[in-house]
């Protein structure tokens, strides 16, 4: 039996604006705009990994907000898992700097839907509801007695 991976995705906030990157050739959503996401490596905590992912596909630093919610995943990916955070701009200069992703760009809800490029569908599904208002965030809870970064209680 295989091992569940665990992924994460950052959905990330500068005003008005939500971030989105578009996927190089050679990737399985090559040209198509999502949110930030990629795997969690070993050792390397979810959040930290929201963080990691949104500075290497955009060139962006952001903070965790708390938590958007979990999704299983479909094929290729099936079984595996991942955590949806939200996230605010902190800072940079939307220069990818991996090979996974060749654009980076921050769109308010006007110019997503002006977009004529190719738009993942469940990135799109999910920005369109921030955009809306239409979701709920686990926060971070200070009296939590592990006092751990990452805990969405």
């Amino acid at each position: 039996m295989r091992r569940t991976q665990l992924f994460v995705g950052a959905v990330v906030k500068r005003g008005d604006e939500v971030l989105l990157v578009r996927q190089s050739d050679g990737h399985s959503l090559a040209g198509q705009w999502t949110i930030p996401w990629g795997g969690v490596e070993p050792g390397e905590s979810p959040s930290a990994a929201a963080i990691r992912e949104v500075r290497e596909e955009a060139g962006v630093e952001a903070v965790v907000q708390g938590l958007l919610g979990v999704q299983e995943l479909p094929a290729p990916q099936r079984g595996g898992v991942a955590l949806v955070y939200l996230c605010s701009h902190l800072g940079g200069d939307l220069i990818p700097t991996d090979q996974e992703t060749d654009a980076a760009c921050y769109y308010n809800a006007s110019a997503l839907e002006a977009l004529r490029e190719g738009k993942e569908p469940w990135s799109y599904w999910l920005v369109q509801r921030i955009f809306a208002g239409a979701f709920t965030l686990t926060g971070s809870d200070l009296t939590n007695p592990l006092q751990a970064h990452g805990a969405f209680l």
